[in-house]
């Protein structure tokens, strides 16, 4: 998969890492997920039909498997896939 100039590296995560570690969360959350239809601009509480729960689930996946915290006013800017795979690039750490 070609990285897109958002995928850039811009903190501790390259693009393509940060997209692997979303798509794996991602299907820790609802299990019955396509990765191949799991395009960037999918929205992950409409588009997969989280509810509020299974975001917060989502969340805290990537808390504790990435090791970075979003705080709830960053909701808006994790609300595709695109979004938090562009926030773990910026926020992430190795």
């Amino acid at each position: 998969m070609l990285q897109s100039p958002e995928d850039a590296v811009t903190g501790g995560y390259e693009g393509q890492d940060a997209r692997q570690a979303v798509q794996a969360a991602i299907c820790q959350v609802p299990p019955d997920v396509e990765l191949e239809n799991l395009a960037g601009r999918v929205r992950l509480r409409q588009d997969l039909e989280l509810d509020s729960l299974d975001f917060l689930h989502l969340v805290e996946i990537i808390a504790k498997t990435m090791g970075v915290d979003i705080p709830e006013g960053d909701y808006p800017a994790v609300a595709t896939v695109d979004g938090m795979v562009n926030y773990l690039a910026s926020h992430g750490s190795r």
